[in-house]
């Protein structure tokens, strides 16, 4: 869940002009931290939508493959795969799309000449999450209010993709308004996991996902707030990255405070990938104050460090608290001992905390939330009528609460942030699955029950996401194999508050250590 009409106004004055001025330089820092290897680069082997973004965005600016070459490749790439999982939607015009390709290739040749640089994704085809506002472009949130919705702003991470060069060639489908890991809705349909199309992708940054998967798009941006950065990465073997609070700006919104649970972050086929469009996202912006105020270039640097004896704690499933299906356990302990092969120690542990009261603490936050962003429609009958039910049925969880109730929710939060803070004494990382089950029946809204446990609510399935979104730490979903069903999961590695490079440096040693991220989904032949 993250924006609905009201909480996107329009950009404008100062704030603007200030903004601009960031992205120019962003645009450069990038693309200055692989310059030498860009101008020495041959053209990498294989298809052009094979290649990682890193090697994309290297052979673009070496001029060994031009803008025009990336998106026809890409666009053949969309027309063949994507009627087969409904990934992507409201794709734009082919000869359109073509032409920017054209003027992206005009615009690095006069760089070139006048010593100057275009931004790391340069020419990359691009296609923000249907919740993000993208300027002439219709944004729909999933829903049949918003089916005719053209925003008139981008928000802040399409504003810095396009100053970074990506020419938009859509959207990535999500569930309506966000809320649940099904990536389905009324206005587009189901979009069908990239391993097995008769099961779910995950969400709702499920289109995103599925997109990254099947190499219809080099990177690919998402947003998070119950794990819709992790589940949709985990269940189509790809990385995810939900980064610590205000790392990616996130607006601009009406609200600017309160909305801490949900924002924007950056999805890839490689953690090199992600960082490198993280480098683009992150960012301070007036326009948020909570934002973080560090040089996003951090992430253009190189990922490898030494990790021997770090530490690892293992949080697996809260010692038997959250259900899980068969096989989800077993694939993820097995994925430990590629910590243990880059040099890290793994030790379970479990907080001092009771974990059980998490789920009435999300359940407050959350609903005092979607009640304050989704309000307005509800109290529309007409409107109402249109949502589903469980959009309908968060905001009526919303509208119960008092401010007392949720003043202490936020101290449970806190409380919680304290004891992994503590953790974070003893271990440099912590560790748990991505999600309880593998995925499902896409035929499903949701799962009932794992393991012959009920699920209570529509996203009950999903607490193992919880506690990382609570505590506003960075967390990285990594590939963790396939189960006995052929189908992927994932891990999640959380680390302290900030430290999303050291997340990022260990998911990168992890990757190389594992190896899974390399296989290849039966759909792409």
């Amino acid at each position: 869940m993250q924006q609905l009409p009201g909480q996107a106004p329009l950009v404008g004055g100062s704030d603007r002009r200030e903004f601009l001025k960031l992205g120019a330089a962003m645009a450069a820092v990038p693309l200055a931290a692989m310059a030498s290897s860009a101008s020495a680069a041959s053209r990498p082997a294989g298809d052009i939508t094979g290649w990682s973004a890193v090697q994309l965005s290297q052979a673009i600016h070496a001029r060994n493959v031009s803008c025009v070459e990336v998106m026809t490749a890409y666009l053949t790439q969309i027309d063949k795969l994507n009627p087969k999982v409904n990934a992507l939607v409201s794709l734009q015009g082919r000869e359109g799309l073509l032409a920017q390709a054209e003027e992206r290739d005009t615009q690095l040749g006069s760089a070139i000449k006048a010593g100057s640089r275009v931004g790391w994704m340069h020419g990359f085809p691009q296609a923000p999450k249907d919740l993000t506002n993208t300027a002439g472009i219709v944004t729909t949130q999933g829903s049949p209010i918003l089916k005719n919705n053209v925003p008139k702003a981008d928000s802040i991470i399409v504003e810095r993709m396009r100053k970074s060069g990506a020419v938009l060639v859509g959207k990535s489908n999500t569930p309506e308004f966000g809320l649940g890991s099904h990536t389905y809705n009324t206005v587009f349909g189901t979009t069908l996991n990239a391993w097995n199309p008769t099961k779910s992708a995950g969400g709702s940054s499920g289109g995103a996902a599925v997109a990254l998967a099947l190499n219809m798009l080099p990177v690919a941006d998402g947003s998070d707030m119950m794990g819709s950065l992790r589940n949709p990465a985990a269940w189509n073997n790809i990385f995810g990255f939900r980064p610590s609070f205000g790392r990616v700006p996130f607006g601009p919104t009406s609200e600017v405070f309160v909305q801490q649970l949900g924002y924007e972050g950056p999805m890839g086929r490689t953690v090199a990938d992600v960082a490198m469009l993280l480098s683009v996202q992150a960012g301070y912006d007036a326009r948020t104050p909570l934002s973080i105020d560090q040089d996003p270039a951090m992430f253009a640097k190189p990922l490898a460090k030494d990790l021997k004896g770090a530490r690892i704690g293992w949080l697996g499933d809260f010692n038997g608290y959250l259900p899980t299906e068969a096989g989800v356990m077993d694939t993820c302990t097995q994925a430990l001992k590629h910590f243990e092969t880059v040099g890290c120690k793994v030790e379970a542990v479990q907080p001092d905390f009771p974990v059980e009261t998490l789920w009435n603490t999300w359940l407050t936050m959350r609903g005092f939330i979607i009640a304050g962003v989704a309000g307005g429609l509800y109290a529309d009958p007409k409107l109402r009528a249109m949502m589903k039910p469980e959009a309908v049925w968060e905001v009526e969880n919303g509208l119960k609460l008092s401010g007392a109730d949720v003043f202490r929710a936020s101290v449970s939060r806190s409380a919680w942030y304290q004891a992994l803070n503590a953790l974070f004494q003893r271990f440099d990382y912590l560790v748990l699955p991505s999600a309880q089950i593998f995925p499902f029946d896409a035929k499903l809204d949701w799962p009932k029950s794992i393991n012959g446990k009920p699920m209570d609510t529509y996203h009950r399935w999903m607490e193992v996401v919880v506690g990382g979104t609570l505590a506003g730490l960075p967390v990285l979903n990594v590939p963790a194999g396939f189960g006995a069903n052929g189908l992927p999961m994932g891990l999640q590695i959380m680390g302290r508050a900030q430290a999303d490079l050291a997340v990022l440096q260990v998911g990168h040693a992890y990757d190389q250590a594992s190896g899974y991220a390399s296989r290849r989904s039966p759909l792409l032949g």
